[in-house]
Parts: structure tokens; C-alpha cells; sequence
């Protein structure tokens, strides 16, 4: 069924919304290394299929693992609220609200990954 009356307004993909979208393919492709890289060394090589505690925090206490699985965390943080941020941004909101709103998923963005490099720490802490 067609309509004689125009489709409503969509925003353009101006110069914008090219950064975003950048940066959602990058960290895509960062996601697929470090979830597969995860998924092996948490999963794939444990006799058990998955680690107990005790593991887990030997596991952690290797520098190497921490920096990976610190980037896992800020790519898959970053990777979801760019995605939260193109579909705000597919409402049409002015100029000024889409800043409010990269501003918020930004600081939004930091305490999540505060809050986790925070857990990671007390777990090795309490070990």
C-alpha cells in the first residue's frame, strides 16, 4: 500500500555522525580479538570449562591478562554506548541536546569502567 504523502524526515549522516560510526566499526573489530582471546583463555583452555575462584585470581595476578581484560571491558563499554548514542541520535534531537547526550553516555561510560577496574581490584585484594 503506497501513500501520496512524503516519508517523515530522517537526520542526514552528516560529517557528525562519521566519527561515530568509525568508532563502532573499530571497536567491533577490537571486539571479535579480545572476546575471542577471552573466551579461549577463560574457557577454551581450562580442563573444567570455566574457572573457580581461586583460578580466576591466579589467573588475574598475570599483568598481561589484566591489561586484556581491562581493554575488553572499555572496548565493549565504548562499542555499546556508541550504539545507545546512534540510536538516540536517530530521533532528530538539535545540535545541543546530542552533545548533552554524548556528554551523559561519556560519563556514564567512565563510571562503568571505573567500577570494574574497581572490582577487579578488590577481587585480587580479597585474595
Amino acid at each position: 500500500m503506497t501513500s501520496d504523502q512524503p516519508a517523515a524526515a530522517r537526520p542526514e549522516a552528516g560529517p557528525r555522525m562519521v566519527p561515530g560510526f568509525v568508532g563502532q566499526v573499530l571497536s567491533g573489530a577490537a571486539l571479535l580479538v579480545l572476546l575471542g582471546l577471552h573466551m579461549i583463555a577463560q574457557h577454551f583452555v581450562v580442563p573444567s570449562g570455566l574457572r573457580d575462584f581461586a583460578a580466576v585470581v591466579d589467573w588475574l595476578r598475570n599483568p598481561v591478562v589484566i591489561v586484556l581484560e581491562v581493554a575488553f571491558l572499555v572496548v565493549v563499554t565504548y562499542h555499546a554506548l556508541l550504539g545507545v548514542r546512534a540510536i538516540l541520535f536517530d530521533f532528530g534531537f538539535s545540535e545541543r541536546t546530542e552533545h548533552r547526550i554524548t556528554g551523559f553516555l561519556a560519563v556514564v561510560g567512565i563510571a562503568t569502567v571505573a567500577y570494574g577496574v574497581a572490582l577487579v581490584a578488590a577481587i585480587l585484594d580479597a585474595a
